[in-house]
Parts: structure tokens; C-alpha cells; sequence
């Protein structure tokens, strides 16, 4: 399971708690990870990445291990710990 923290906003949007859960077939990427989230919340479609280019919006970051991913690959693997739901993305 991957764990998922989302801001107060979108916790608002989707009305979930501070923390989601989530289960990610194959890499576990930052993009799985949000494509399994809007599955699951399709209220978030575009809230976090646009809708056609599916790039990150400019004032959404993204972090994993204490580290700023946001800069990232969407293709590039997420550290173990997120994968193995240790820490949060």
C-alpha cells in the first residue's frame, strides 16, 4: 500500500483525511502513484497535474523522504520506503 498526504485543499476536494491510501499495480512512479489517486478520487483530475499534458502544476510539489521529488521524472521510481508504505509521498 502506498500512503499519500494530501494538502488541506484537496483533502477538502476528495473529503478524506489527512492521509490516503492507495494500491499501485507495477512500478511504484510518481506517475502510478497519481494516476491510481484520480482513479480513486476523480474529483482531483486536473487539481494536480493538467489535463492534457499531464505535467505537474506549478505551485503542487511533490515529497518523499524528506526530499523535494517535484523537480522528478514522473517515470522515475519512488524511493523503497514509499513503496513499501514506510514513508509517505
Amino acid at each position: 500500500m502506498i500512503r499519500v498526504v494530501l494538502p488541506p485543499h484537496l483533502r477538502t476536494l476528495a473529503r478524506v483525511e489527512r492521509e490516503v491510501t492507495l494500491e499501485v499495480e507495477g512500478p511504484v512512479t510518481q506517475r502510478s502513484v497519481l494516476d491510481a489517486l484520480e482513479a480513486r478520487y476523480p474529483m482531483l483530475r486536473g487539481t494536480i497535474r493538467d489535463h492534457v499534458t499531464q505535467r505537474r502544476r506549478p505551485f503542487v510539489r511533490f515529497f518523499a523522504c524528506e526530499e523535494d521529488l517535484s523537480h522528478e521524472s514522473p517515470d522515475a521510481p519512488l524511493p523503497d520506503a514509499v513503496a513499501t508504505g514506510a514513508e509517505s509521498f
